[in-house]
């Protein structure tokens, strides 16, 4: 592969990231953390399960030669959906103003790797019709998903830092603001997933 394509796949994959259903989603995630390393490491582990699905289902299409129809994908899309509604119910019913210390759960970033999973089954039927018709050989499509994936971690770990922010003990100690914002990440994830089920089911 020329080093350009490379590049265009981490660029690709860097502002996949940023796609609204992602920010949603990890923006919901972090909102539990008052600390800019955890919430770092909930971007970086959204980013691998996000990279092990894409690359998994990828090698299965570009390895073993299966034709598929995209719009096969929109069950995944609406599988999405509903888990973006699950979590944002989930951080309504939790206590809105509960974080969690490094010193006490800085060990836990399975939700997060969780959330990459489903994303990104959802999000791999494009991507892998993508590379299908612009790169040439298996090996390196397979490539091309691999540094895909890198970029997408990348942009997911400054994503994660950024939402952290308002959430920082250290910039915000009223518990009232950090429960309005809570409730209001919380009813966006829900409302934006309520729109992707309907998108992909209903229309």
């Amino acid at each position: 592969m020329e080093f350009t394509s490379l590049l265009f796949a981490s660029v690709v994959g860097f502002t996949h990231a940023f796609e609204a259903d992602h920010l949603v989603a990890v923006g919901n995630i972090v909102t539990r953390r008052n600390n800019l390393m955890l919430s770092i490491k909930d971007g970086i582990y959204w980013g691998l399960g996000h990279t092990s699905t894409i690359f998994l289902v990828g090698c299965v299409f570009l390895v073993g030669k299966v034709a598929f129809d995209e719009n096969d994908f929109r069950y995944f899309e609406a599988g999405v959906g509903f888990m973006l509604i699950g979590l944002g119910v989930y951080r309504l019913v939790k206590n809105p103003t509960t974080t969690e210390h490094s010193h006490l759960h800085g060990h836990q970033h399975k939700l997060a790797y969780g959330v990459g999973l489903i994303h990104g089954l959802a999000g791999s039927g494009a991507l892998i019709l993508s590379v299908l018709t612009t790169i040439k050989g298996t090996v390196g499509g397979i490539v091309y998903l691999l540094i895909f994936g890198v970029g997408s971690i990348a942009g997911m770990m400054l994503a994660a830092g950024i939402f952290s922010v308002p959430f920082s003990e250290k910039i915000l100690r009223n518990k009232q603001i950090r429960t309005t914002l809570t409730v209001a990440s919380s009813v966006l994830c829900i409302g934006l997933g309520a729109m992707v089920v309907y998108k992909n089911l209903f229309e």
